[in-house]
């Protein structure tokens, strides 16, 4: 893409995505994430009212009076976006392609963390890590990372969900939240999340296609397997070659949800005809701790 072209389209993209996250997410992207970002500052004598669980039972014992602790959140979170770029995301069949939904989701995210003063990082992945920016905070920092959502060109084709959250897990030393955004064409992952998703608050993004979910009846027709670049002619109309479409969607989504749920992660659907906005907006309403 040529850099004039390039620009414009960053340019677009933040207009819209940071409209949306003042708009929606202030205030309540902070309550829903901000349980384990709590450090201890003081104690002080017990008051009326003052949670009994929060008695330091020694100070208590020393002093032959009840102490409660004193807690106070950590000024910033660290916000990690593991995008996945391959050759399944370039596919699309309502108002855009699923790797551009997938942009304007990670920017909107991006865009909530910076304004409420936490670093913010990427790593895009096939079925090998793409690229890893660090986190850091600012909007030049965003906006570089809007870009490489946009215009990077990965080496594979193919999905490693697992890959990409054992890498994730590696440079994301201090407890955070990873945002993990992908069309989860893939298995093979439950082991690792469960790993990441005790240190860090842990959130599944699976953005996919209704024509992936039902094929479309449109007789005949020449498909192409973006990952693996083979292609074939398909009768969309039989009823059996539906079956084994609805099938396979299902078989992945199913993981997906089980996945993540024994995780103890959170996690949203979101097709590419849907409201993404309407969709995180319920996602951390629900989510207020």
């Amino acid at each position: 893409m040529k850099t004039k072209d390039l620009l414009k389209k960053v340019r677009k993209i933040e207009i819209k995505t940071r409209r949306l996250s003042d708009q929606l997410f202030s205030g309540q992207y902070h309550s829903a994430f901000k349980g384990r970002g709590m450090t201890f500052a003081e104690v002080r004598p017990y008051q009326y009212g003052d949670d009994v669980r929060r008695i330091d039972w020694n100070v208590t014992a020393r002093h032959r009076t009840p102490f409660v602790k004193l807690f106070e959140e950590e000024r910033e979170l660290t916000v990690l976006l593991v995008v996945d770029i391959s050759g399944s995301e370039n596919f699309g069949t309502r108002h855009m392609l699923k790797r551009e939904m997938i942009t304007e989701i990670a920017a909107t995210l991006a865009f909530s963390a910076i304004k409420n003063n936490d670093k913010v990082g990427l790593i895009l992945h096939t079925d090998r890590i793409e690229l890893f920016i660090p986190p850091k905070k600012g909007r030049s920092h965003v906006l570089n990372i809007i870009r490489q959502l946009l215009d990077f060109r990965p080496e594979g084709r193919g999905t490693s969900v697992s890959t990409a959250l054992r890498f994730a897990f590696n440079v994301l030393k201090k407890t955070g939240i990873v945002f993990v955004i992908s069309d989860f064409m893939d298995t093979g992952y439950a082991d690792t999340l469960k790993i990441l998703a005790r240190k860090h608050d842990t959130i599944g993004i699976r953005v996919y296609d209704p024509a992936e979910a039902d094929i479309p009846n449109l007789g005949f027709a020449l498909l192409t397997d973006p990952e693996t670049g083979r292609a074939a002619y398909v009768d969309t109309s039989s009823a059996r070659v539906r079956a084994k479409v609805r099938e396979h969607f299902r078989r992945f989504d199913d993981y997906f949800l089980n996945a993540f749920r024994r995780s103890g992660s959170g996690h949203i659907r979101i097709a590419t005809g849907d409201s993404y906005v309407k969709a995180l907006m319920n996602y951390f309403k629900t989510s207020v701790k």
